[in-house]
């Protein structure tokens, strides 16, 4: 897959069969999903910031057709000082661009990525059928051990079943080359009504502070927090009650607190 599909994606030019190549490649390469995700929202800041001046008509006196019909040339204009300022712009304008790129597009904390990373990864995953984990619940110790030692940390699979939800299994995600947690698990949990909730978790960040914010993107709600130790996001879109129980459950679970009680909006 090229980066110029990829950006063409994210620009919203492809036409529908290159739209579903480009979705079921996506679909097994998460990393390049996160990536491709953060250009999408770089698009729409933007556009947020840029679309009053992008839909103001053009006006006269820079119409091409008039500008191409204009006065003759001078003879006496120094063409070579003009590419020469004109390179020197070009350079002035590339530099102010990078460097206040921040200005432009707010810089994203690290856990705007990693509930960013979260949310990609539940919507790529939670629509597959036979291959919605890597590993399934029927093999968890394999599992836990496998993802435990993949994230250089414990991994538990919090005990669901009185929320109403069973572990369906898990899987590795890679880390995102935004984000300076490394490599992720993700649990998946399943309901009756065939509803699922995810788990992403990776080892602490590394100023290893505490953290808890509770997010909504793309109709999913993400419920995410940081200690010493790991981070952890669940995500869902269940009713608003019922993810927050599920993910103060999930917390005191990982975290052994189960007078904890963070998730009260």
């Amino acid at each position: 897959m090229t980066d110029a599909l990829l950006l063409g994606f994210a620009d919203g030019k492809l036409v529908d069969t290159e739209c579903v190549a480009v979705e079921r490649y996506l679909a097994q390469h998460p990393e390049k999903a996160a990536e491709v995700a953060h250009w999408q929202r770089q698009n729409e800041a933007l556009r947020a910031l840029f679309a009053p001046v992008a839909n103001e008509p053009v006006p006269p006196r820079l119409d091409p057709h008039l500008l191409a019909r204009g006065r003759p040339a001078n003879p006496n204009f120094n063409w070579p000082q003009m590419a020469a300022a004109a390179v020197v712009l070009i350079a002035l304008g590339s530099s102010i661009g990078w460097f206040g790129r921040d200005f432009v597009l707010p810089r994203e904390t690290q856990n705007d990525i990693l509930i960013e990373n979260a949310v990609t990864a539940h919507a790529l995953f939670v629509q597959e059928k036979r291959h919605a984990v890597e590993v399934a619940a029927s093999e968890k110790d394999h599992l836990l051990s496998w993802l435990s030692n993949r994230i250089a940390r414990p991994i538990e699979s919090p005990d669901l079943s009185g929320e109403g939800f069973a572990l369906v299994g898990g899987r590795l995600l890679p880390a995102s080359a935004y984000s300076k947690a490394g490599p992720a698990a993700q649990l998946m949990y399943e309901n009756a009504a065939a509803e699922r909730v995810t788990v992403y978790i990776t080892a602490a960040l590394p100023d290893r502070a505490n953290g808890y914010e509770v997010a909504s993107r793309n109709a999913l709600d993400a419920f995410y927090w940081a200690n010493d130790a790991i981070t952890c996001t669940v995500v869902g879109n269940l009713p608003a009650a019922q993810m927050q129980v599920v993910a103060k459950k999930v917390y005191q679970e990982l975290t052994r607190r189960p007078d904890a009680n963070y998730w009260q909006l």
